[in-house]
């Protein structure tokens, strides 16, 4: 794990911990979770809210303003918009997104299940993802819940990580590795 890694997720583990507990005791995991997903889609899909978010010249009192108007539009769960609120006024938004994965983390492991982070050249059907499942499942003995995410650069296949494991059938990664060999035999 890279030092700005670890740093966030020293940060962002008290922070889902204890939303975590709180979306336990009030029997809202779910819905919390509903909540958290937006907020992560909206940061990977606007480039600009994503800079936003990790300004260091953008006053704490100017995000906050900003996180208000955007959670008085999208009303998620008052236990998610009370945590935004806190970590906003705590300067820790540049976290936030170490802060939904940390609690994505809990919350998978409280249903017996692991993540996988499965990146492809091309959007994955739901029946491929369904079938990518099962596999897993079988493979690490636990329910899979997998995060989706396109990079055209791999050309075909997928990279598949699941905790510490990496699975990397791309072609990108293929070809570069015929270019190696090439390279040792001339």
């Amino acid at each position: 794990m890279s030092a700005p890694q670890s740093v966030l997720s020293k940060i962002a583990r008290p922070y889902a911990a204890a939303l975590f507990d709180l979306a336990q005791e009030a029997k809202v995991i779910e819905a919390v979770e509903k909540d958290l997903d937006a907020v992560a889609g909206l940061i990977d899909s606007s480039d600009d809210f994503s800079r936003f978010l990790v300004s260091p010249t953008i006053t704490t009192d100017v995000k906050s303003a900003a996180l208000n108007a955007i959670l008085d539009k999208v009303k998620p769960v008052e236990l998610v918009a009370n945590t935004l609120r806190l970590v906003a006024k705590n300067g820790r938004l540049f976290a936030l997104g170490a802060i939904i994965g940390e609690f994505k983390t809990l919350a998978a492991a409280a249903r017996n299940e692991v993540s996988a982070e499965v990146t492809s050249a091309a959007p994955l059907t739901k029946e491929q993802e369904k079938e990518l499942a099962v596999v897993l499942k079988d493979k690490v003995g636990k329910d899979v819940s997998l995060i989706t995410r396109v990079d055209e650069s791999l050309i075909g296949g997928l990279v598949v990580k699941v905790g510490s494991q990496m699975i990397d059938t791309s072609l990108k990664t293929k070809l570069s590795a015929m270019k190696i060999a090439m390279k040792g035999v001339s």
